[in-house]
């Protein structure tokens, strides 16, 4: 099943889609997201309605042209360690391997970030037997330098579980941070040569304001939430996430991909649905914010759609604020 790609509407209306992570593969456009099922379910702040099972891969040849559904290429039956809720995954190439990265819960109910390998991009994939060593958190971005270096981003607050790891050991009974506390920020590790494994513990990543004072957790505007990205334009490290609770999705920057990033400007304005989520990504010279809102289901938080528009920079190297519904 295939629709016409067009901008700022749905990509996907058969299933529904969230959380896109775009990449272009063997000059085409493929885009991992989460799958969301279809339940009548109550929502609540540890995210328990995304009872996501499985990936589908879908491909574009040209914005647009149409989306391919390449089928599930991954479920959670067949990966040992998973207990439940596979969400927002992303992919790399390297080594002439597609590695699928992704978070799920597991037998113990604490989120860990798998990694399953294929040699096409449209998948299947085959899952590691175990989640990588030292793992923790949702939201894994894998991000691959050009000097061949990859850096797996990640971390999500709330249902996200990143309150729980402030110790370095997982505390189940960790709450919200104070509001005057300085914000928790997303993580850092390099990934070893084999993309399984961490070369390095993970570290935290600090985001500064304009003034280089660290944002606080009561900044809700700016601090981070969850879904981090990294892009690179023009030699700048681009980091991008979500704040959570205000909807929208900002960026920082830095010159090192470890940062610290100093805080710039937001990117996308709040959508339809709580949860905003997305990828950037450069193609045919162009670039390109792929995203997410609950519009296909009338407004439904865990029944989302994938949605994509073009991106663009000032010549200073900031990026012009996105309205997803205005024309």
């Amino acid at each position: 099943m295939s629709k016409q790609a067009k901008q700022n509407e749905p990509l996907v209306t058969h299933i529904y889609t969230a959380d896109p992570s775009a990449h272009v593969f063997e000059d085409k456009i493929y885009i991992y997201p989460s799958h969301d099922l279809e339940h009548d379910g109550q929502s609540d702040d540890d995210g328990t309605q995304y009872r996501m099972e499985d990936y589908h891969v879908f491909s574009m040849d040209d914005v647009d042209a149409p989306v391919v559904d390449h089928g599930e290429v991954l479920h959670m039956k067949n990966v040992p360690w998973v207990s439940q809720q596979m969400w927002a995954p992303d992919a790399a190439y390297k080594n002439g391997k597609y590695y699928l990265f992704f978070p799920a819960k597991d037998k113990e109910g604490i989120f860990r970030i798998g990694v399953a390998i294929s040699d096409n991009p449209a998948g299947p994939f085959t899952p590691e037997p175990n989640y990588i060593p030292g793992s923790y958190s949702i939201d894994p971005a894998i991000f691959v330098d050009d000097d061949g270096k990859a850096y797996l981003y990640f971390g999500g607050i709330w249902g996200g579980q990143l309150e729980k790891w402030q110790t370095g050991t997982f505390n189940p009974n960790a709450g919200p941070q104070d509001p005057k506390e300085v914000a928790i920020g997303p993580r850092v590790a390099v990934m070893n040569d084999d993309m399984l494994s961490f070369a390095e513990p993970p570290q935290e990543i600090q985001i500064l304001d304009e003034n280089g004072k660290p944002l606080l957790a009561g900044d809700e505007d700016k601090r981070y939430f969850e879904g981090p990205w990294m892009h690179k334009y023009n030699g700048t490290y681009y980091l991008s996430y979500s704040t959570g609770t205000t909807h929208y999705i900002v960026y920082a920057t830095s010159d090192n991909p470890k940062g610290p990033f100093v805080y710039r400007g937001r990117i996308l304005e709040p959508v339809i649905g709580w949860t905003t989520h997305h990828s950037i990504v450069e193609f045919k010279g162009k670039w390109y914010l792929f995203y997410h809102d609950a519009s296909l289901s009338g407004g439904i938080d865990h029944r989302r759609c994938i949605k994509f528009t073009e991106l663009k920079y000032n010549e200073d190297g900031t990026i012009q604020t996105i309205h997803p519904y205005k024309n």
